[in-house]
């Protein structure tokens, strides 16, 4: 229930217990009452926790629900970020939080006043599973909550903190399982949205859940979890990438065991046990990680994820829920450390790849020819990666009887692309959030025009109304139709332009990639690509 600035006597004195010199918006939720602030006609709060602190002996388990609070919570300020390795400098993507810490799981709203019943959006945000926080400035959801939804981002365990695997923790979970916490965090923040959002104005009946890179790859796993399904009714994928995961306990797809890698960065670490990891400092240790080569992934344990995301997908075992997935035409711009290195020339590039791709090469260098090494390089891993995976849900989602919508970002402006960025990774966010001024220091500026605020207006209804009814729309903009048997998408550039088969062959080229490396069994798919992919194996079953 929303109680707003005439406060009830009987909430007066929480509220000045809670410090308040002005009563913000209160809202009193099943799981405590919590005061926000106003900002504009939105009401937002901030910093609100939805489990337990993973701290200590909780550090590696799944999250612990938080009793209801006494009194009336303050939730004017955000909660600290999970701990993280500070950024590299000049990293357009480098906006440090000013505070870390291990009792992160917090959520923030976003809500417009006197709501009731609207959607909801839970913004799941990027980082490679490493870095990034719910409260990043180009992440405010004031402007889309206008559109007509409450908007809910959330924090979620990170790096070894968020997903390590060790034969320690499988043994005292209960479950035999290990990893995925931060993925479990972010299923418990949906729970908490399903009980609690109602008091907010939303609809907990009619979530969206969205997210972008690492977000999304999240928003993949959710999608495959059985522990999440019907915690959410939409998602939204922004850059998505559909890698291999590492299973459990067997090396397979030429990755290690979630478990193998746990315990050979544990050895690395100079940790004699489970319990001298716990004891290290959280920062320390998770720098201390980084140097020792350790990834964050989720882990197939057969529980939160029964298998990989390709196999759930071809099995149409995911969420069947309406999807909107995309990519960006420059994504490789600014992640350049994904590039294997060049070869010395044209006759170098031809020769890697016929030696690489056999029957296969001549498609490969029809789409990335040698005639533009450089260009193709760029290419041959955004389509692995992003453009393969974006398609394959299109067409997936679509095959399970849900609506999917496809999309591609080639919007560029002139600080991006007077520096070889133009459509960046990620470089859609400000439009989708309608944030041009608040992006990181080192973010190609915006121009504040006519065309940039009519882009980012357009974007923005188009996610609202998705998120709102499961089909995209914006007033006065083209029709932007369901992938279908017609292969349609929409092009953001420097209009919005739909089509229809984007990329026309770049899709069946990875799939067969991806089928024939899955089939051999002892290979990773979507990293090594082109001039550094292994030699592939010769088509053989379903595989082309």
């Amino acid at each position: 229930m929303r109680m707003f600035r005439r406060a009830p006597i009987f909430l007066l004195g929480a509220l000045l217990l809670a410090g308040a010199a002005d009563a913000g918006p209160v809202v009193r939720a099943p799981d405590g009452a919590v005061e926000g602030m106003e900002a504009g006609k939105v009401d937002v709060f901030r910093g609100i926790p939805y489990a337990r602190a993973p701290i200590g002996d909780l550090r590696w388990k799944a999250p612990v629900a938080l009793p209801a609070w006494q009194g009336v919570r303050d939730a004017r300020a955000f909660g600290p970020a999970c701990v993280q390795p500070r950024p590299r400098a000049q990293s357009i993507y480098a906006n440090p939080p000013e505070r870390m810490s291990e009792d992160c799981l917090t959520l923030n709203i976003w809500a417009p006043q006197k709501a009731r019943g609207l959607p909801v959006f839970v913004w799941i945000h990027g980082g490679a599973l490493t870095t990034g926080y719910s409260h990043e400035p180009m992440y405010d959801g004031a402007r889309l909550a206008a559109k007509g939804m409450i908007v809910v981002s959330i924090n979620y365990r990170l790096g070894i903190l968020g997903y390590l695997a060790h034969p320690e923790l499988s043994a005292e979970s209960g479950e035999g399982i290990s990893g995925n916490y931060g993925l479990l965090d972010q299923i418990a923040a949906l729970q908490w949205v399903r009980r609690n959002i109602a008091s907010f104005g939303g609809d907990g009946a009619n979530v969206t859940i969205a997210g972008e890179s690492a977000g999304a790859l999240s928003v993949m796993y959710l999608m495959a979890s059985p522990r999440a399904r019907g915690l959410f009714h939409k998602a939204i994928a922004e850059s998505a990438y559909m890698i291999t995961t590492p299973e459990l306990k067997a090396e397979r797809h030429g990755t290690p065991s979630a478990e193998a890698a746990g315990t050979q960065v544990m050895q690395a670490l100079g940790a004699p046990s489970l319990a001298g990891l716990r004891a290290m400092e959280a920062e320390k240790l998770t720098q201390a990680a980084i140097l020792a080569g350790y990834g964050p992934w989720g882990v197939v344990d057969g529980k939160i994820l029964t298998r990989q995301l390709v196999d759930t997908f071809d099995r149409g075992e995911q969420a069947r829920v309406p999807l909107m997935a995309g990519f960006n035409s420059g994504e490789i711009r600014t992640l350049r450390f994904l590039l294997p290195p060049a070869p010395a020339d044209a006759a170098a590039y031809e020769e890697a790849i016929r030696g690489r791709y056999g029957d296969l090469a001549d498609p490969f260098l029809r789409l990335y020819p040698a005639t533009s090494v450089a260009e193709s390089m760029l290419a041959t891993t955004r389509d692995a990666l992003y453009g393969w995976t974006s398609t394959r849900l299109a067409i997936k989602q679509a095959r399970a009887g849900a609506d999917s919508y496809l999309y591609l970002f080639d919007h560029g402006y002139p600080a991006a692309d007077e520096n070889g960025m133009h459509a960046f990774h990620a470089a859609e966010l400000p439009y989708v959030f309608g944030t041009a001024r608040q992006t990181p220091a080192f973010w190609p500026k915006i121009p504040d025009t006519l065309a940039e605020r009519r882009l980012s207006d357009a974007m923005m209804a188009y996610w609202a109304s998705f998120a709102t009814t499961g089909r995209p729309t914006a007033p006065g903009q083209p029709d932007w139709q369901p992938y279908g048997d017609g292969a349609h998408y929409m092009a953001f550039a420097g209009k919005l332009q739909p089509g229809t088969y984007l990329f026309p062959s770049m899709y069946a080229l990875h799939e067969a990639t991806v089928c024939r490396r899955r089939a051999a069994g002892n290979l990773a798919w979507n990293w090594n690509t082109g001039v550094a992919s292994p030699v592939l194996p010769a088509k053989s079953g379903d595989c082309q």
